[in-house]
Formats: structure tokens, sequence, C-alpha cells
């Protein structure tokens, strides 16, 4: 049986028992549970068993046993003395073993404590790689890059509480011996063959190693060459100071190199390198008396400040047309063309409107009196401004921008301005820049400026605000060559010409050529803590760095920020490994919290961003592909992408999100240009290829209710250094502040509370043992946990629903009880068996919405180590002091969206709730009913808030009477409502008030409408339709038939009717 085979604990020399022996089959080392649990389910057979590493424990094990198709599993942990034990009940005496090996022989014998005997080990599952199985790069060098001295390496600015660096990690043997042309090759060489000889010359009494010589000359030939280029470079260099050139080094330029033997060679190479020493020490000498004497006769310059301050922002102007609506019929013959001039610097919008005879009509509104932005979700370019036009009355218009893009830039802009003009202290959002580069082992070429700005194909920031400088500039690179430090001087220096910035270098984290660099706007380096850096490695048995992941996390204010930089497995058919990458470093990267630690990092922060060569590759035909991307057809292609396929099996990146890509594939170009895919390959092993793909993503995953747009996404076209395009990320962050309360810390009488009514939980897993859960947050002081489940049950064997009620749930305090530190907050938790502690599945739910007096229901997913492990769902609430219950509106709740602008129209009789107007939910009031609180007009009315809920943040939004409850009040009747119904049954009363005006200003008459003849006001208007109740009708004054008389057009009509041609 196996169980012969010993397995010490942690203090002993390997799985294997003896130093070198193998391990036991049975024993899986990092198995995930569930992992374990399959394995198990697939012998079954009573008495199946294997042993794990415990995921609870550091050193202990987990020995997991089938039982009657349950899975059953024993805690084995270590003592003081290395010795090894099975967890007992107390009062069972505890039996010791000095090896796991021994432990399992006993209980491979009956009635000894489990619940049956291990009978059957199940080994492990090995997977037979190809033949050609290097993981190596894709580009130009068959072999791995040889690594820096230290493989991996961190850098992190002293900003915060000590933050951990990784200790240098020396790269293996193999990896140096695979070096082309390096030093180990030519020791290799002249071991391996001249070595010998040379022994023999000395045993006869030579006094000189002829073949060491002629080695060395070989190996330093082109070191001549490279000699000669610095010293014709420093030679000029010493002319700028010293119009006297050296005689010693204009000989050596100038002669001619005969052929020389291996000794000369070196001799000659000796000389030029001694006169390179003394060259470099007088040209310094030089330098600094030139420059003395300069400083003694020029007149002092003036000091310059140490900190530039940025660029301001030119006042920027957008064409926009004013969105006509029923409301604002009587503004028919006028303008409707404005430009909006958005003034950053001076916290100004000016609205400017020209006229006919030339005259400018133009109103200027302060930042204060822009009270909200409503963005159209169904009409992208579609904009509603909310302005207070004076005390407690406001007024919207709804602007037609000429793009998409626009609509947005004007957005960013206005909120640039509220920010800058803040009275809080600290922001609410910010703006984050992620960009990710395989380099491919070459320079970066002297502009990189697109990069930095997101310019180039896909979802690309409009021209005027790319040259707004980010909050936060983080930069993933693979296969970078170039050093850690001359690598951030670059960045730094790009970012100071763009953007007249110093920006700060907050951390930059280093695998072999794998980095990821974090820099700062100054303003914001004293909100940056907690600092952290780490690095995984996932090359070849993972112990190379060549691929692999850094990462750095730290918090900004009162939000945590993770961010991953990686190079996964490369080749089209290795998705698997992929997805093992991926995995591995979901959960031995160490970054965040450590308190945290039972969470992989996908939970641990606010927002994590997850960015690199993922490698992914297109499953579809090379001239399939080539044929969609000629025709830009990119969804075809998308749907075939890997990453995506993977990700909607759960395999991968669960829950994360990713903006839609509009941009070509980023691999494999022909360097040097970008109009040519290089798919072809000749390798030793034949012809390999590499089909275009979509190998560089950013995708970014966050706590509910936290506020992330992503506002470009795409690659540059213009950087061919690399077979593979830059990509680019801009994304606007909501943060919090490090809340201070006004009111002080919480009493007694004062405190708030966070109650559970009862939470039940479905988990995947084949046991049958009791389950409690811990609580994680910032706001509690320390974790909390439940009692074990009092409730379970089981329809499925591979799944089991435990269940908690109130009496079993803690409350939880936490340290602060104001609703406006409660509603930024998260509740992090865990639930764990009652026989190993471990995780079977985690989850996160926002407080925001559980806040009140009434218990609010929650439901969400649980996953354990990247994979869905179940969901849970509870009720629960978050009691809040009613003195603490003041609240404000953050800069990202200023913009909202106006999601169902359709159904909004619901409030008007006539319409019905299946018409898609777009206008008409955010339709204009006429000129008598301006005052009118817009943007409520036609909503449907909210669901009340339950009782004793508080109140939502209070918005910008109007406060008269809606127009709608004075419609309500209106009788109808009379000659009026009579030629309503007549001639527009399906007008309201107030629309069909303003179509009467419109359609006397059109008739040239200010007298009223002739109620007792309709159809000859009808017809001195030249209309030759009706409206039914299923048309919006718009007037048009333009549109005219072949006659030359003036009708209606219709606009937008419904599909249940058509307007009825009169007699």
């Amino acid at each position: 049986m196996a169980s012969a085979c010993a397995v010490p604990g942690p203090g002993g020399a390997g799985p294997g028992g003896a130093l070198g022996s193998p391990a036991p089959a049975w024993y899986h080392r990092d198995l995930s549970r569930a992992a374990a649990e399959e394995l198990l389910a697939r012998a079954g057979r009573d008495g199946s068993f294997l042993v794990r590493d415990s995921e609870s424990v550091a050193g202990a094990f987990a020995l997991c046993v089938l039982y009657q198709k349950h899975v059953h599993t024993y805690r084995i942990l270590p003592d003081g003395e290395d010795f090894l034990a099975v967890q007992t009940s107390q009062g069972v005496p505890v039996r010791r073993f000095q090896t796991l090996g021994e432990l399992i022989g006993l209980y491979a014998q009956p009635n000894q404590g489990l619940v049956c005997a291990l009978l059957l080990p199940v080994e492990r599952e090995r997977e037979p790689d190809p033949p050609d199985d290097r993981d190596v790069s894709d580009g130009e060098d068959e072999k791995p890059p040889l690594p820096p001295r230290s493989g991996s390496t961190s850098m992190s600015a002293s900003v915060g509480p000590g933050s951990p660096s990784a200790a240098p990690e020396t790269p293996t043997t193999a990896a140096a011996e695979s070096a082309p042309n390096g030093l180990s090759t030519v020791s290799h060489e002249y071991l391996k063959g001249s070595y010998g000889l040379d022994l023999e010359a000395v045993r006869g009494g030579a006094s000189n190693l002829p073949h060491l010589t002629r080695t060395l000359a070989t190996s330093c030939r082109r070191l001549h060459s490279e000699v000669d280029k610095v010293l014709s470079g420093l030679e000029i260099l010493s002319k700028v100071f010293d119009q006297q050139s050296s005689p010693m080094v204009t000989r050596l330029l100038q002669q001619q190199n005969p052929p020389q033997t291996g000794e000369q060679e070196l001799e000659s190479l000796v000389l030029k390198l001694s006169v390179l020493k003394d060259f470099l020490s007088g040209i310094q000498k030089k330098a600094l008396k030139a420059l003395q004497d300069m400083s003694s006769t020029a007149p002092p310059a003036p000091l310059q400040p140490s900190i530039r301050k940025a660029k301001t922002i030119p006042v920027q102007a957008f064409e926009v047309k004013l969105d006509v609506t029923l409301g604002d019929l009587t503004k028919i013959g006028k303008s409707q063309k404005f430009t909006l001039s958005v003034d950053v610097e001076g916290g100004r919008l000016v609205l400017l409107r020209r006229q006919r005879d030339s005259q400018e009509d133009w109103t200027t509104f302060t930042h204060d009196r822009i009270r909200q932005l409503i963005k159209s979700q169904r009409v992208q370019n579609k904009l509603g401004v909310v302005f207070e036009k004076e005390r407690d009355r406001t007024q919207r218009k709804d602007f037609i921008f000429v793009s998409a893009r626009k609509r947005e830039a004007f957005c960013q802009l206005l909120q640039l301005m509220k920010n800058k003009h803040s009275k809080q202290d600290e922001p609410d959002m910010i703006s984050v820049f992620i960009g990710t580069w395989n380099m491919g082992s070459v320079p970066p070429p002297k502009n990189v400026t697109s990069w930095f700005t997101s310019k180039g194909l896909g979802k690309t920031l409009d021209e005027v605000t790319v040259t707004i400088p980010h909050d936060i500039y983080v930069f993933g690179t693979q296969e970078n060559s170039v050093g850690d430090r001359e690598w951030l001087d670059l960045l730094r220096g790009g970012l100071k010409e763009l953007t007249d910035l110093d920006y700060r270098p907050i951390a930059m984290q280093s695998l072999w050529n794998i980095k990821v660099a974090v820099l700062v706007k100054p303003e914001h380096e004293n909100r940056i803590s907690h600092v952290s850096t780490s690095s995984v490695k996932t090359g070849i048995a993972n112990t190379l760095g060549n691929k692999g992941a850094v990462g750095v996390s730290f918090m900004f204010n009162g939000t945590s920020f993770g961010f991953v930089n990686c190079h996964l497995t490369s080749g089209n058919e290795k998705t698997a490994r992929r997805n093992q990458n991926y995995l591995d470093i979901l959960r031995l990267l160490s970054l965040g919290d450590r308190q945290l630690s039972a969470f992989d990092i996908s939970l641990r922060f606010t927002h994590l961003f997850w960015f690199g060569d993922l490698n992914y590759r297109l499953d579809m035909d090379i001239q399939e592909i080539l044929n969609y991307i000629s025709r830009k057809e990119f969804e075809p292609l998308l749907r075939v992408d890997q990453l995506n396929l993977e990700r909607e099996k759960h395999k991968v990146f669960l829950r994360f999100s990713e903006e839609e890509i509009s941009f070509p594939p980023t691999y494999r170009y022909e360097r040097g240009s970008r109009d040519t895919y290089a798919w072809h390959k000749q390798k030793p092993t034949g012809v390999r290829t590499n089909v275009p793909s979509w190998c560089d993503r950013i995708l970014w995953k966050s706590y509910p209710e936290t506020h992330i747009i992503c506002n470009s996404y795409g690659c540059t076209d213009d950087i061919v250094t690399s077979d593979h395009s830059p990509v680019f990320g801009t994304f606007e962050v909501g943060v919090t502040s490090q809340f201070i309360s006004k009111k002080g810390l919480s009493k007694t009488s004062d405190q708030a509370y966070i109650e559970f009514e009862s939470i039940e939980a479905i988990v995947k897993t084949a046991s049958r043992t009791k389950f409690f859960i811990e609580f994680y947050s910032t706001c509690l002081e320390e974790y909390k946990k439940s009692f074990e489940n009092d409730a379970q049950s089981s329809d499925n064997i591979n799944f089991l629903k435990v269940q908690w009620s109130s009496r079993q749930l803690p409350t939880l305090k936490p340290i602060l009880a104001d609703i406006e530190y409660l509603q930024d907050q998260h509740l992090l938790l865990t639930v764990k068996s009652m026989d190993g502690y471990e995780s079977y599945g985690e989850c996160v739910v926002a407080l925001k919405s559980m806040i009140g007096s009434t218990a609010q229901q929650f439901l969400t997913f649980l996953s354990h180590r990247g994979e869905e492990t179940g969901n849970i769902r509870g009720s629960m609430k978050v009691r809040v002091p009613t003195e603490r219950l003041g609240t404000r509106e953050r800069l990202y709740e200023w913009i909202s969206i106006d999601k169902d602008e359709a159904g909004a129209k619901s409030k008007v009789p006539s319409v019905s709730r299946g018409s898609q107007d777009p206008r008409s939910g955010n339709r204009k009031p006429a000129p008598a009913e301006a005052s009118c609180p817009l943007s409520k007009l036609f909503e449907e009315p909210e669901k009340p808030p339950p009782t004793g809920r508080p109140p939502a943040p209070p918005r910008a939004a109007p406060r008269e009477e809606p127009l709608t409850s004075r419609l309500r009040a209106r009788r109808a009747g009379g000659p009026v409502d009579w030629a309503r119904r007549a001639w527009a049954p399906g007008c309201g009363p107030s629309v069909w008030s303003a179509m009467r005006r419109a359609w006397c200003t059109m008739a040239g008459t200010t007298s009223s409408f002739s109620v007792t003849s309709p159809r000859r006001t009808w017809r001195r208007l030249g209309c030759r339709t009706r409206l039914t109740s299923a048309s919006f009708w718009t007037p048009c004054s333009s549109a005219s038939d072949s006659s030359g008389t003036a009708r209606l057009r219709t606009r937008h009509p419904y599909p249940s009717t058509k307007a009825q041609p009169q007699p």
C-alpha cells in the first residue's frame, strides 16, 4: 500500500521522507478542496482517500475520506516538535506520528476513530505535456531571456507604513546556461574542448595558454568596435569644453587594425580600455573647470521653482443643438444652435446662441448653479443639464452633441470643473490610466505619447480631454529589457513633458522582464498609504520568472486599489495552462490587508485591475481571421476568443468586467509595421502558426455599489517596435475619504448596529459537516464569527443548503455610526467548515442598500480560489441613529443616467407604456411652465422607502410642484376640451394648449384658437391631417408640399395607428 512511503511534517526533509525521495501518490500538495472532492467523487468507493495541504493552517494537512458518497475532512496538525496528529474532539487521546506515511498506515486499519478505514488511495492526475513544452515567448528569441541580477525586485515610495518588498531571487543555473553568447557559453566551450589541450601544453613546459587566449579574443572581438564608438563620442564631448583633443585617442581611432593574433588582440583591447579610463577622468576635470569659469563670470540665474504648475486647461467650446420637444413649439423660427463654452479654470459655463440678425444671446452659469447632468441611455449624444435660474427654481435644457464622444468630453470637463472648485478637502472621484505593453525585448521608441494620451484605435478619448492629466498612471510591461530605474525615469520624463507635472513614483515591482510601475500626481502623494508589492512565478515548473505576475496595492484615502500585471503561458493550444496560471496568481500573490488573507485578491480591494499579456488566442482558421480583420468585423472573432469562452465557462476572471473591444487584435504584428500580421514562424520543430489575437487585455473587478466607468479602451497604431501594440484604458473611479465624524466617536446611546434576521447558503460540496460564518470589514474593530448553522438539508449529493437563524448570527457594531461613513462600507463574508476551518466560499455585501430600520434582502454568489462555489442570501438591516443621518451628494452622483425615458411618458394619459419615443420622457415645458421640475415630468412614481429608512442622499433636483399634479387639478370640459378631443384625441390639456399657441404663431395671428370652428382654423394653417392618439406631431415651418402649403410632419409615429387623411 502507498502508506509505506514516509512523508514528514514541516520540519522534515521533504514530502517523500528521505531527502530526494518522491512524494507518495496520495499526497496532492496544494490541491484545492473542491478539486479534492471531485477526485474522490470519481473514485466513488468507500474508503477512498487523499491528503492535501491545509488551506487554513500553514504547514498542516487535510485528510479527505469518502464514505457513503460524502467527503469527510480531518485536519492533521504539527506540534512544537514537528510530530503530526489528527485533530480530535476534546477528551480523545492524541496519537503522534513522525511522518504522514506512519499516520496513514495506522488509519488504514479499521476501528481507529475515523468514519472508515483508509482503503483506496486516490492518486494525482498527471496531464502529459506535448513534446515541445518549453514555455517561451512567441517573440524573436527561442530561449527564455536571462533575468536581471535580481530575479524579482521592488521599489516602493516611503509614503505609508512599511511596504514589504520581495527578496532578490537568484536565477537558476539552467537559465543562466541558456544565454546565447554569454560568459557561461564561453566557459562551457573552453572547458569542454580546449581545456585539455592547454593542460597538456602546461605539462610540457609551456608558459602561456594559447587556446584560452584565442577563446578570450574571440569572445571579446565585438568589444573592439563598441569601445571605438564610445571613444569617438567622448572625443566630440571633450571638444565642447577644450578645443584640444587627446593625441592618444586620435591615434587609436585613425589607425587601421591589421590582422592580429589572439594575444595581440587582447593587448590592443587592454590598451583601449586604459585610454578610455584616463579619457573619462580627463573629461570630468575639463567640464568642472569650464563650468566653474562660467559661473564666476555670468550673472546668477534666478532660482527655478521646484514644483512646476500643471498646464492650464484652455476654454473648450462644444457645438450643440437644443433638443426640441412639444413643450418648446413656441420657439419655432428662432435659432436652436448653441455653443457651450466650458471654462474649467474660471468655473463657468457659457451658453451662447447666435440669432438670425447676427446678434448673440449668451448666459453664464457658475459651477455651483449647474445642479445636475442627465445622460440619455438610448440617445448616446443627448445630455440634459439642470440649471439653477433663481432661488429654489431650476430649468432643464436637453442638448444634442455632435457625437457621444463629445458628450463624454463635455461631462468630464464639467466634472473636473466641479472637482476643482469644490469646497471639499478630499476628492470624491479620480481618474486612473492603465497601460499594458509587451515590448518584445527591444527598447521603446523615443515618442510614446500616443500611449500616454490614449490615442489610436478603439474607444479613445476626445481630443478635448486627451491632455487632461490623470490622477494615477499604472504602466504594466512584459519582455521589458530596460532597467528599472531607467524605465521609471523614462515614464516620469514623458509625463512631465506632457503635463508639466512631476509625477511621484509610488511603487515599482519587477519579475525578470515583467514590470509594473505606479505614479501619482504630487497632490495625491500624502493620500497614498499601505503600499504593498508582490510577484509570482508561473514559468517552467513555477520556478522561472519569464512568465508570471507582479502586483502593487495601496490605499487611496479610504479606498483600496490593487493592480496586477501578468504574462501568461504562450501557445494557441495551452488554454488550460493559462487558466492554471491565473488561479496560481490569484492564490499566491500577496497583496493588500493581511487580515483578509482568508480571501483571494479578487475580494481584497475596492477596485482591482488585472492586465497584461494574457496570451489567450482566437480559435479560428488564420485566413478567416485575416478576412474578418480586413473588413473590421470583430464580433465573429470575439465569439471565438479563448478568454471570452473561458470566462463564459466561469473558469477564469469570475465576475470581472472588460470594456467592449472595438480595435483590431494587438498581436502578432510584423515589427516596424501595423499593416501586416506575421502569423507564421519557422522553428526547429517546424512552422508554428501564431494567429492574430487580443493577447493584451485590461479587466477590472469592483465592490458592489461603487462607482467606476471605463472612458477609453483601445490600442495605439503608431508604436511599431514590438510585435504587440500597446493597449490603454482610462477609468473614472469613485473614492472615499478618511472619514472624520463631526459628532465624534459613537456613544452607547447613538451606536449603529448591523443586525441579521437570517442567512441561507447553498454550498457546492459533498461534505455534510457543520459551518460557521466569519465577518470582516474596515468598519469593524475586529472580525466576528457566527455560531454553527442550526439547520441544513440536501436535495443533491453535490450541494448542501445551510441556514442560520438570528440566534446564531452576531450583531455587529461599526466603529462610526454616521450614515455618510456607513454607506461607503462593505462587509466580507466567508463560509467555513467546523471540521477543517477551511473556507467553502466568500462574498462581499454593500451596506449602502441595507441601511434602514426595516430588514433588506441580499443575494450574491460565493467563490473560492477563483471558482464559483455556491450562493448566499439573507435578511439584514443597518440601524443608524437619527442624529447621524446627515449626508451629502458625491461628485459622481451629480451625473445620472436616464435609463428608461420611454417609461416617463406613462403619466400622460394619451401615451401608451409601450411607446419608445426618446423625446417625450424629457420634453420641454411651455414658457408658462418653464419653472416646473423638468427631470420629474413623466417619471414613474418611485416606490416609497420602507418605514424608518433614512432618506436617500439629496440630489440637486428641482423642488417645484410637478406639472402633472397641476394637470390633474385642472377640470376637463367646455368647448376647449371638446376641440381637444375632436382634433387631438390623444393629447392631454397641457400639450393641447401648447399646440394651440404654436399654431396661432404659425398662422401669423395672436388670436386664440377658434373653438367654435376648429376646422376653419385648421384649414387656415393648411394642415391636411389630423392628430390621432397614436402619433406625436411636431410643427415644422420649413416643411411644405408641392404647392408650398405648410403642413405638420410626423416625427415619431407609433406602430399602433397612423395619421388619418382628411376628406
